[in-house]
């Protein structure tokens, strides 16, 4: 059955036509790295099916690659996909294994998604979703730490004074993943308690998973699902106010000729750019035919041809609104405003329910934070401001840094913090005396005594 844009299968296309499909033409990808003397080039050949896109994107952006140029096509049965990429330092690659990584990541994803498979997960997600405050991750943190859940991963974004997070933890003392249905069900009323505070009595949401889940793909279904978009502006096209300079230009409108509606996007360049629009486009059901991406820093520029999964174009003002702000969202999401702060140390249990509570008490709110272990390492970036959202003074990072450890906690903007002095190097997280926390922790029931 053909849609209004007369050329896509109907959704009721047969699932083993498809499997054959995916198997008998699994993603080719090559390699150059003698066309442009700025960037590699990566190509990528396969078998079309809605979200092709996103996989490819995601492969890229998981492996650490920045995308500087993109030339997509995917109209029809088939894509074709050029996308020039970097390093983390910015230099084409020298690493002649990449390209294996890629095959293997894409023909993997694929797989799973034809046959159905989920990854076994070692760990347990936890997703929350809330109104903003100054301390609520600590306080997050504070609560699984006394609930015996050791949090082995983290992302954490905040956009529109809502927060939402995925979480992932194991049990304190076996390192396994929690599956005890009492159990996950005190973990989620507790932090559905914490997340609601004194203003946020309907709107705060918990939920408990055992699959493998992309987190930052997960982040933007949770927020875009909370309609925190509808807070969003974009910068109107007739003039850009000063207050309106960081905030991208989208211009959504529809290319009656040929049945497309074009979506073009300007904005300041940064990383994961590609990710968070096509993952946005993606999960509001658009296809994209065709695509161009150019986004060589200060700025970014993006183009996009698409239909909606029928295969028509957008046909109202309204969706169009909705789509840009939606856009928009998906870009301010990934705020990095704040001073980022690396810490770098050897696990152990309750130790960012410690690090974000000093956070807390210098006054400083995490506005998004990237939290991963590696072996026995804990390897965590956070991005912070003041409790009003303004820049943080310096002199309050040289003491969080005193205070923490200036050997494991480093400012990544040299420029955004002074130099402190000198220190003999050993690890303190200075007196864990008897805090604000501890009368929070007793109010849910989990200490028996704050005195």
């Amino acid at each position: 059955m053909m849609g209004c844009g007369g050329g896509y299968i109907s959704s009721e296309v047969d699932e083993e036509y498809e499997k054959l499909v995916l198997r008998m033409n699994p993603p080719r990808v090559t390699v150059d790295n003698t066309s442009s003397r700025k960037a590699t080039l990566v190509k990528v050949d396969s078998a079309n099916k809605q979200g092709s896109l996103l996989e490819v994107v995601q492969v890229l952006t998981d492996l650490k690659l920045s995308i500087k140029r993109a030339y997509i096509s995917s109209d029809g049965e088939w894509f074709m996909d050029v996308f020039h990429v970097v390093d983390r330092h910015g230099n084409k690659l020298s690493d002649e294994g990449v390209v294996g990584r890629i095959e293997q990541s894409l023909e993997a994803r694929a797989l799973r998604r034809s046959v159905g498979l989920q990854a076994a997960a070692n760990h347990t997600s936890v997703e929350l979703i809330g109104r903003d405050r100054p301390g609520l991750l600590s306080e997050i943190f504070a609560v699984l730490t006394n609930l015996k859940c050791n949090v082995v991963g983290a992302e954490v974004w905040t956009h529109n004074s809502r927060m939402a997070s995925v979480v992932y933890v194991t049990d304190e003392s076996t390192g396994a993943r929690i599956d005890d249905a009492e159990r996950l069900s005190k973990i989620r009323h507790l932090l559905l308690y914490v997340l609601k505070g004194n203003q946020d009595k309907q709107s705060a949401k918990t939920a408990i998973s055992m699959d493998s889940t992309h987190a930052e793909r997960r982040l933007h279904q949770i927020m875009f699902a909370d309609q925190e978009y509808e807070d969003g502006s974009v910068q109107e096209e007739d003039g850009i106010a000063d207050d309106d300079k960081n905030k991208p230009l989208i211009i959504v409108e529809n290319c009656a000729e040929k049945g497309y509606t074009v979506v073009n996007v300007r904005s300041r360049d940064r990383p994961k750019l590609l990710f968070d629009t096509v993952c946005t486009l993606t999960d509001m059901q658009y296809v994209v035919s065709h695509a161009t991406v150019i986004a060589e820093e200060p700025e970014a520029c993006q183009e996009y041809y698409i239909r909606k999964a029928d295969g028509c174009p957008v046909s109202s003002e309204e969706e169009r609104a909705r789509l840009a702000n939606s856009l928009a969202a998906a870009i301010g999401r990934r705020a990095t405003d704040g001073v980022r702060l690396e810490l770098c140390c050897e696990d152990r249990i309750g130790l960012l329910s410690d690090v974000t509570r000093i956070f807390r008490e210098n006054g400083l709110s995490v506005i998004q934070a990237e939290v991963s272990t590696r072996g026995s390492q804990a390897v965590n970036a956070f991005y912070v401001v003041d409790a009003s959202g303004n820049p943080v003074e310096s002199h309050t990072i040289d003491a969080v840094r005193r205070e923490i450890g200036q050997t494991i906690l480093h400012v990544k903007d040299a420029a955004s913090a002074s130099s402190p002095p000198e220190d003999n190097g050993k690890f303190s997280f200075g007196t864990l005396f008897k805090t604000r926390s501890e009368k929070f922790l007793y109010n849910l029931g989990l200490i028996r005594s704050y005195s």
